[in-house]
């Protein structure tokens, strides 16, 4: 039975995926929502500007009608574009280049009372995300003072060990290697080691 390189390879997938992407003839339709997207308008907005009627306007938006030139003219004057704006591809976001790679046990210890942190990817500044592991020190509930929330969201993984999760609206569950949970950092939560060891999680958090 053959396999095709793209299953072994996802890298590869997703090259493909945006190589097909980057020939896939311009929908025009789809450029006019993009436009109006941008402007904040709704298609009653758009209408009131174009002077074209909303039941066109959403025709065209969904590909069910071509705008004749005239249509096209009274939606270049009507959203204070220039007509070969509405030939544009969208813009493609450029890759700023940014990098930080972290050695296995080189990040940046941070210990706490009930935890203790190895923040990762230290040399980034305004990052989305703060990515780090840490060794949960904390064997009972009653070692934390007060539930720990704090704004933004967060992302855990099980990477060693037995962990009871704790949160403010939920009942305490016991997470083993390999799960994780994805959870509002603003609602109260804690964690406490249950296995022999002390347990070894991976946490990501979002603004």
């Amino acid at each position: 039975m053959s396999t095709d390189i793209h299953d072994e390879y996802p890298s590869l997938t997703l090259e493909k995926q945006s190589l097909e992407q980057a020939i896939e003839p311009l929908k025009l339709g789809q450029r006019l929502k993009e436009i109006r997207s941008r402007l904040g308008l709704t298609l009653e907005e758009a209408s009131q500007r174009t002077g074209l009627a909303r039941s066109t306007l959403s025709k065209i938006e969904n590909e069910q009608i071509s705008p004749t030139f005239q249509a096209m003219q009274k939606l270049a004057n009507g959203l204070q574009i220039d007509m070969p704006q509405l030939f544009e591809p969208p813009r493609k976001k450029v890759a700023t280049g940014r990098r930080d790679l972290t050695r296995n046990e080189q990040g940046k210890p941070h210990p706490t009372q009930t935890y203790e942190h190895e923040l990762l990817a230290t040399q980034l500044s305004n990052k989305k995300m703060m990515p780090f592991k840490s060794r949960i020190r904390a064997r009972a509930f009653e070692e934390y003072s007060d539930w720990v929330r704090h704004d933004g969201e967060e992302f855990l993984l099980i990477l060693s060990g037995q962990v009871m999760f704790y949160s403010e609206f939920y009942e305490p569950v016991v997470m083993e290697l390999g799960d994780s949970v994805y959870y509002d950092a603003n609602m109260g939560h804690m964690l406490v080691s249950v296995s022999e060891e002390d347990a070894q999680i991976l946490w990501v958090t979002a603004k």
